[in-house]
């Protein structure tokens, strides 16, 4: 894969996908690192049902500090696995208090300090935030699609993100997270990809091999 071919693969996505954005709800910073921590595991559509009732009940980092933590299990039980969640929700808030004087941090080290913000969430928090693209997200949809095409022979998402980063040149960063979760939502779907309609097939390796 060359660098005119990524380049040419993002300019044909956001063709395809002209209103791709984040589709996680959120009004302050710590909101999306809230939002960020719910949705893994867990659909977009299902955390933006929850993250109301949890906005309304904690309107400020310290709320979400002091909030009892059964009470906090309980808002976010649909979200899955929320013990652990509910959990990191608490000792984030702390931290970003005590460690951060309630500021949620604006670079992606401080960010991978926080519990339950690894170096995807970072990296979502950092573009729809703070508008800054210096990383790829890669989750679920980031990791099969780059497998598929060829972008990355790897499984590990840091080391798909050290590949797509050496590919894609940085003016795309703030497009190639929304690109790839809506191509992966939309077309190259897990079980059955449409390949048939896919805008990008003429670059996938996975296309050409079938």
């Amino acid at each position: 894969m060359t660098k005119k071919d990524a380049k040419n693969i993002v300019q044909i996505l956001k063709k395809t996908y002209p209103d791709a954005t984040c589709s996680l709800d959120f009004t302050t910073p710590f909101e999306m690192c809230i939002a960020v921590m719910l949705s893994a595991q867990c659909t977009d559509e299902r955390v933006n049902k929850v993250t109301p009732t949890l906005f309304k009940r904690c309107k400020t980092i310290k709320d979400y500090a002091d909030i009892d933590i059964y009470e906090l299990e309980n808002i976010i039980h649909p979200c899955g696995f929320y013990k652990n969640k509910a959990k990191n929700i608490k000792l984030c808030a702390k931290e970003v208090l005590e460690k951060f004087n309630g500021i949620v941090p604006s670079n992606i080290q401080d960010l991978m300090t926080l519990p339950g913000i690894g170096r995807k969430s970072a990296n979502v928090i950092m573009l729809e935030v703070y508008g800054i693209a210096n990383g790829i997200a890669v989750d679920t949809h980031a990791k099969r699609i780059s497998n598929l095409m060829g972008l990355s022979l790897e499984s590990d998402p840091t080391k798909i993100e050290k590949d797509l980063l050496k590919i894609f040149s940085k003016d795309d960063l703030k497009y190639i997270n929304h690109l790839l979760v809506w191509h992966g939502r939309n077309t190259c779907i897990a079980r059955h990809p449409k390949c048939s309609i896919c805008t990008i097939k003429d670059f996938c390796k996975y296309y050409k091999s079938i």
